[in-house]
């Protein structure tokens, strides 16, 4: 899940984890900005780096998070296929793991996509994948591409070796038919042309873009012809509409409608809201217009008017599933995708051991 900032992206990809946790699935929702916003928004405490149970879905579904962090993960990396254990948190202390991380910012890609893509292909001890969908809140839609598209991030740290082969299987999952990126936006001028920006990158990159997911969609107050009339009259109307506007209002009990009087004090506001609200009604109509242009699927999120705490979270959720975004397939065995990193980095090693034998110079005797 990815978008603009401020397009609330990280509140759609959780409701987007309640919904898939639907029906009894087991759900892993992931984050890698370091923002704690999965906790913030399922109202509980910090998330370590593992993996843990915050919320339950209807049919007895589960979703669980997961905070990466990018050292952390190095960590990881270092032990298994280097068997480092001290020596990497050795190295973490004297400041060497976050000197690679940021100095290699591609690495640290791999690292954060390829965590993610182990959860995506663990598999339980009768060959079933431990979870039904992963939900990752990715990074801003302005670089979405770059931090997805590991194969050109690693070019230049390595041919061969872990690194090299940990690209090649995030970069299977990545494309494979069981993902889909979907962006969320908002019906307003900048975010749409940001995600119009992101769904052309995504596809030069032949990475497989899901749904547009128009967030904080307002409601429509008018019909259309009430809307053509408000956007083509001056605020405060003519003289005629005026007073019939404060009319209404005094014979509802809104004080009186002569000059001066409650009822006609309120009108000019009125009408001016009236007026800004047929104005924003035509921008976002253009807006629906720009991503309908996309090709993609398009899904809308109302505006939760009291803010999106846990409840709303869940009404969310609820219109996400309505909307079948992203359900997932049937449960089945985890298909087999290439060598195992592991058995991979082993190779290699033995490879290079073996190019070293052979370039020894002979011997003396």
């Amino acid at each position: 899940m990815t978008g603009k900032g401020g397009t609330g992206k990280t509140t759609v990809a959780a409701a987007l984890a309640l919904a898939l946790a639907a029906e009894g699935r087991r759900v892993l929702l992931c984050e890698v900005e370091e923002r704690q916003g999965i906790a913030q928004l399922f109202e509980t405490e910090a998330l370590p780096y593992e993996e843990r149970r915050i919320a339950s879905a209807s049919g007895g579904g589960e979703v669980h998070a997961l905070a990466i962090d990018a050292e952390l993960a190095m960590l990881d990396y270092l032990d298994m296929f280097y068997k480092l254990g001290r020596a990497g948190r050795a190295l973490k202390k004297l400041g060497a793991i976050d000197f690679a991380t940021t100095v290699a910012p591609g690495l640290r890609d791999v690292l954060l996509t390829g965590k993610v893509c182990e959860a995506v292909r663990r598999k339980d001890g009768a060959g079933w994948p431990v979870y039904d969908a992963v939900v990752l809140d990715a990074p801003p839609t302005g670089r979405i591409t770059r931090f997805l598209n590991v194969n050109d991030e690693v070019a230049g740290l390595a041919k061969v070796g872990p690194i090299h082969h940990q690209a090649q299987a995030v970069m299977r999952v990545l494309k494979s038919p069981q993902t889909a990126i979907h962006l969320v936006t908002l019906l307003e001028e900048m975010p749409v042309q940001e995600t119009m920006d992101g769904v052309a990158e995504l596809r030069a990159a032949g990475l497989p873009v899901g749904a547009v997911i128009v967030n904080m969609v307002r409601p429509v107050l008018l019909g259309d012809a009430e809307l053509a009339e408000v956007a083509a009259a001056q605020v405060g109307g003519n003289g005629k509409r005026r007073a019939a506007v404060a009319k209404a209002l005094s014979q509802a009990g809104l004080g009186g409608a002569r000059r001066g009087g409650v009822a006609e004090r309120l009108v000019e506001p009125l009408f001016a809201q009236a007026h800004e609200h047929a104005q924003r009604v035509v921008l976002e109509r253009e807006q629906r217009a720009e991503i309908a242009g996309l090709g993609l699927p398009v899904r809308e999120l109302e505006l939760l008017g009291d803010g999106v705490d846990l409840g709303g979270l869940y009404r969310l959720a609820d219109s996400l599933r309505r909307q079948a975004v992203a359900v997932p397939p049937p449960h089945g065995p985890v298909p087999e995708d290439g060598p195992d990193l592991a058995e991979a980095a082993a190779a290699d090693a033995r490879e290079a051991a073996q190019a070293g034998t052979d370039e020894q110079p002979p011997g003396d005797g």
